[in-house]
């Protein structure tokens, strides 16, 4: 099929290569032109405007939005206003707020699929896990791409009506946050301690056959590999935090208490004040899922 794909990032890039991979064709369009000229390089017939993107597309357009969330969002929709009708699909792969994905849907004028995205630049090797949400008929155009972008038919699944995407994706990150959190506070235990630990060694050691095993772990194991057991200069700074926001806000509306999220949204903000060893490997794991920057002291 035919997917138009607006914002090429990172996660953007991924989204374009892996559908091209899947034998499908791609109208590629960025604010910037080198980021064009880059993807029509591995394949993409390049746009240079929404509207020229919308002409390219045709009577039936699927389009994947991945910029960042909040007011681009609203602005990639507001240029494609004028090209798009009732039989049209957009996706927004992007962590947009819940909320917002309901509005857009009530407002666009296509159906719109709010797409929780996981996995990070990772994902361009083994693909996202995808959590969408919107009206079914649309979902199920789009599943030839979800297959490709996701980790498989299994990495994706349509979560219910409008919002329900970005809801789980919110409450995914505020998880991410706590099991972040745990981490940090064992190893660092183990750092403090009354042994002399190689901390790569305890982390391959337990991600294999041990109950605690997972992708975090693995990315804990090359945090220590990579900048030996006391981390090095990796800064106590963890940056982020609207979506762990989002989940204790919705949490306290909800009345559905969630102390451990909580606390580590509350670590995290701490960070950029206090020094903690525990922070310092959050700092570190998450350029290891996301490639996001690591401060340095």
């Amino acid at each position: 099929m035919q997917l138009g794909v607006i914002g090429l990032g990172r996660m953007g890039r991924i989204v374009v290569d892996r559908t091209l991979d899947a034998g499908h064709d791609i109208v590629a369009y960025d604010i910037s032109e080198e980021a064009v000229e880059s993807a029509e390089s591995a394949g993409a017939e390049p746009a240079d405007s929404v509207a020229d993107l919308a002409e390219k597309l045709g009577d039936e357009k699927r389009i994947w939005l991945m910029v960042p969330a909040g007011e681009p969002v609203d602005a990639a929709l507001e240029d494609l206003e004028p090209f798009l009708d009732e039989d049209d699909v957009v996706v927004d792969g992007g962590n947009s707020y819940f909320e917002d994905s309901v509005r857009r849907a009530e407002t666009t004028e296509s159906a719109y699929l709010d797409c929780g995205t996981s996995g990070g630049p990772a994902g361009a090797e083994l693909g996202f896990s995808l959590m969408v949400g919107g009206p079914q008929w649309a979902y199920d155009e789009l599943v030839p791409v979800f297959d490709a972008v996701a980790t498989g038919s299994d990495g994706h699944d349509r979560m219910g009506k409008a919002g329900s995407g970005h809801y789980v994706k919110m409450v995914h990150n505020g998880v991410e946050y706590a099991l972040m959190q745990t981490y940090g506070e064992g190893f660092e235990l183990l750092h403090e301690g009354r042994y002399d630990l190689d901390l790569e060694k305890v982390a391959r050691t337990w991600n294999n056959g041990a109950v605690i095993r997972s992708w975090l772990l693995e990315l804990c194991e090359e945090a220590f590999r990579e900048e030996g057991t006391d981390l090095g200069d990796v800064a106590d700074h963890i940056a982020g935090g609207s979506t762990g926001t989002w989940t204790v806000q919705e949490a306290l509306e909800q009345e559905v208490p969630v102390p451990l999220i909580y606390q580590a949204l509350g670590e995290r903000f701490d960070s950029r004040s206090e020094g903690r060893f525990s922070r310092r490997l959050a700092n570190r794991l998450r350029y290891g899922f996301g490639r996001h920057e690591v401060k340095r002291e």
